[in-house]
């Protein structure tokens, strides 16, 4: 399973998280922070990560079960 966990502590609300997404209507919402609407449609790309310039996104992917 995907998680997005946002550090709100550290987001500045930038929207380049929102700007580098190729589904960014139906993943992200930006407003004080950014926050995720739905990671059904996320494509786990990471680009949303590597753009952060205050590295306040980490994507969590579970490993395989066992």
């Amino acid at each position: 399973m995907l998680q997005i966990e946002i550090d709100e502590s550290k987001c500045i609300a930038c929207g380049k998280c929102y700007e580098i997404c190729p589904k960014a209507d139906k993943i992200w919402k930006i407003s004080n922070v950014a926050h995720i609407l739905d990671l059904r449609y996320c494509h786990v790309c990471t680009l949303c990560a590597m753009k952060c310039p205050t590295d306040c996104i980490k994507i969590i992917r579970d490993g395989p079960k066992d």
